[in-house]
């Protein structure tokens, strides 16, 4: 029962919205609420400390949301971030479209203006229509006027997050909900208990046999896992199917870690050569999307009769059927939650005892992974200086290797990219990073939710740029005492600290920071520890503090301001001058 009711004059025991909103959460099993306080949740927030919950309060609200659609990935249960009206609202607003996008479930619950005002437009304070505004970039939205219906909207919200195809909801709650009064027991008695929110969706049984005969046709056949596949939490499903056929396998992102990124299939070092040639690829919770060059293009062969491209055939596994055929034909669907699909065709493939994947093709695969590898190697036991990427990114490669339990943030342009092709994963969920949208500004928030939700240790690899988006949530680390540790890549710029005014003038050019700016001096600021570091062995020692101490760190790398190239590993998506975009 809740704690904090109230008594008619009649001596009727009553509950308001501000108690039944926290009691539906908590009967939901809810335990983080991250949120910027103010009007008109300020009291909300206070309450739902008293109740329990834990409230982290950030320092703006895209990064309180960016923490719940974290906590939603790691989860599977949806993050709940709250937000003030119409400007705070506005600020969520990216971090609920980042979700959606994502397939990341998480809530957004925003105070809100009376509706007979907004309707009127009689210029209420940060008046907005916020429903109608969220409505086009989630999932679902929802408004809630009479405190009887509480329990209802957040039962709703929580099934439309994670059902199906998981992602954002909005959730609004006008000002004067929270004060509203009724009856304890029929308040108590609306609240509802969400069962089986996500049930499992089994495939059909012609779909799963026609992804089988493609499997045991194909000559060069290739597995992508997406981070999907991670968000299922099938492992030893997806595992079962890997190892059982022998087929190579590439893993997105978000998804390394799935199996080891050293597991003896991983085709990740061989990347451009296993998509140009492979022959049947199976899609894991991974989509055709830009990160895929939409399935065809020079990535996949080109599109000529004599590449590889032209007879390639798709196997798509997804739980949404409108996702096939979003770019090329897909010619065996399998529509049902991950862990349901991967177990039928492992299933299948072993009553009919379906030979292990062609040993010319994986033979080819593999050698060119250890060569590449063996490429690398040389490249990461070099010692330049200043200190590269390469070079001290082989410090975080060791790091994550003698730390497997780390949750590695990562985000930036070349941070990004050389992170992600360079540092090895172990387990699966432990890497978080700008997903679909290589959205910049993930990294703080996705660290606090990180650290809140699992407990365990936090490594934030950051561009300099991009960690200047959400740069102030280092005084949150430190507030809250989590054991985030972060490593910004300081070039003096964006991609390079290197550009010139074109004009001539005195102002810097666009991309260019404050030369030798000291972020860790913003860390030292708030509490924590701040560290400069110029070389590998600095860079090992102070991370290995950092671990050690569990205290908030942020270690300003500095590297060679050459490194780097514009836009990363996507140049190509960036216009020049004298180039036809």
């Amino acid at each position: 029962m809740s704690t904090d009711t109230s008594a008619t004059a009649a001596g009727q025991e009553t509950i308001d919205g501000f108690q039944l909103v926290i009691d539906a959460l908590k009967l939901n099993g809810v335990k983080n609420i991250y949120c910027v306080p103010g009007i008109p949740i300020t009291d909300l927030s206070r309450k739902m400390q008293k109740e329990g919950l834990r409230v982290i309060s950030f320092r703006h609200e895209q990064h309180a949301g960016n923490a719940a659609s974290a906590e939603g990935f790691l989860t599977k249960l949806p993050g709940i971030a709250l937000t003030v009206s119409a400007p705070g609202f506005l600020n969520g607003l990216t971090a609920l479209a980042n979700a959606t996008t994502n397939c990341f479930p998480m809530i957004l619950i925003s105070g809100s203006s009376e509706r007979e005002i907004v309707d009127l437009q009689q210029g209420d304070y940060e008046e907005m229509d916020q429903l109608a505004i969220a409505k086009p970039l989630c999932k679902a939205a929802f408004r809630v006027l009479h405190a009887e219906d509480i329990g209802v909207g957040i039962a709703r919200a929580i099934r439309a997050a994670v059902s199906g195809r998981p992602g954002g909801v909005y959730l609004d709650l006008p000002a004067k909900l929270m004060p509203q009064e009724m009856p304890l027991a029929a308040g108590m008695a609306s609240l509802i208990k969400v069962v089986d929110a996500a049930p499992a969706q089994i495939p059909s049984d012609e779909s799963v046999q026609r992804a089988i005969e493609l499997l045991k046709n194909a000559k060069r056949p290739l597995i992508i896992l997406g981070k999907g596949a991670a968000y299922a939490q099938a492992d030893s499903a997806v595992k079962d199917l890997i190892e059982m056929s022998g087929i190579p396998y590439l893993p997105m992102s978000m998804a390394k870690g799935l199996l080891p990124d050293t597991h003896a299939q991983c085709a990740s070092a061989a990347r451009s050569y296993v998509l140009a040639e492979a022959d049947v690829v199976m899609l894991v919770g991974a989509r055709l999307n830009w990160l895929l060059s939409h399935g065809k293009g020079k990535t996949w062969g080109g599109k000529t009769p004599a590449n590889a491209a032209a007879n390639r055939q798709f196997i798509q596994i997804d739980i949404s059927p409108t996702e096939a055929d979003s770019n090329v034909a897909i010619a065996a669907p399998v529509v049902g939650d991950i862990g349901s699909c991967v177990a039928q065709i492992a299933k299948g493939l072993k009553l009919g005892n379906a030979p292990k994947a062609n040993a010319e093709w994986t033979k080819a695969v593999f050698d060119k992974r250890d060569a590449n590898v063996a490429k690398m190697a040389i490249t990461l036991e070099a010692n330049p200086s200043p200190m590269n990427y390469q070079s001290s990114l082989a410090v975080i490669k060791k790091t994550m290797k003698a730390h497997p339990n780390t949750i590695l943030v990562n985000e930036g342009a070349n941070a990004l990219d050389f992170t992600r092709s360079i540092v090895d994963m172990y387990q699966p969920r432990k890497r978080l990073d700008v997903g679909t949208w290589g959205i910049m500004g993930i990294g703080m928030g996705f660290a606090v939710a990180a650290a809140v939700t699992t407990g365990e240790q936090v490594l934030a690899v950051e561009g300099d740029s991009a960690f200047g988006f959400s740069g102030m949530e280092v005084e949150t680390v430190c507030r809250y005492n989590l054991p985030v540790c972060i490593v910004i890549m300081n070039n003096n710029g964006i991609y390079k600290g290197t550009d010139k005014n074109l004009s001539g003038g005195a102002d810097v050019a666009p991309t260019l920071f404050v030369k030798d700016a000291r972020y860790d001096l913003m860390m030292q600021a708030f509490g924590g520890v701040g560290v400069t570091v110029r070389t590998p062995v600095e860079l090992d020692a102070a991370i290995q503090a950092a671990f050690t101490s569990r205290k908030p760190t942020l270690i300003n790398a500095v590297i060679d301001e050459t490194a780097g190239t514009e836009s990363g590993r996507i140049t190509s998506l960036n216009p020049t001058a004298g180039k036809k975009s």
